[in-house]
């Protein structure tokens, strides 16, 4: 795993035999958090005319924050938390339905998924590259759609494997995580704007 970019991503592997009654009813059993989820991310719009202005992946203020960093050089410190928390949630939640936890997933306990973000100095930002950098990371969405489809076939591949086993196998765990890793250096970088420095075209 790249130690020096701005953005790390990692999930325990669980050492322990996984739940299967858990796993066989995963999709059901997370129907509770999912709603909690979208609830939370939609408040975020309510009452504003243009909602997709306000939510962005999974409830990250984006369009306020483009404003602040291209007018003023800003970064609040309580738009950096809160964005980094709704990600961290956000990630719980894909991780539950990954199969790679079969713990709930909390609203703010780390568990087993760990996202760690700098937070910026907004000065050492370029001003106009927010303006941009979701246009930037085209390529990166292009790659990621066919790495989704292979992390959902890995995922469905696992589900078997635990019900008859316990075990997530090694080699599909860490290429799910090894995706959720790369969306989430391209959510930081395009959406969260915390760095200027370009995600890598990889999943370690």
């Amino acid at each position: 795993m790249i130690t020096n970019y701005p953005v790390q991503f990692d999930v325990d592997f669980p050492t322990r035999p996984l739940n299967r009654v858990s796993t066989a009813f995963r999709i059901f059993a997370a129907i509770p958090i999912l709603i909690l989820l979208s609830a939370l991310t939609s408040q975020l719009s309510q009452g504003n005319e243009h909602r997709d202005d306000i939510t962005i992946a999974a409830g990250i203020l984006f369009v306020p924050l483009v404003l602040m960093l291209v007018f003023r050089q800003k970064y609040p410190r309580w738009w950096f938390d809160w964005n980094l928390n709704v990600l961290r949630f956000s990630n719980r939640v894909t991780a539950y339905l990954a199969l790679l936890d079969d713990r709930y997933p909390s609203t703010d306990e780390e568990q087993s998924v760990h996202l760690e973000v700098a937070y910026p100095d907004a000065r050492q930002l370029n001003r106009w590259l927010p303006l941009v950098k979701w246009l930037l990371a085209i390529p990166h969405y292009v790659v990621l759609f066919f790495l989704g489809i292979a992390s959902l076939v890995a995922v469905i591949v696992a589900w078997f494997a635990i019900l008859f086993t316990g075990r997530y196998p090694h080699g599909l765990f860490h290429f799910v995580v090894g995706v959720l890793r790369w969306a989430n250096r391209v959510n930081v970088y395009a959406f969260a704007l915390v760095t200027d420095q370009y995600p890598p075209f990889r999943l370690s």
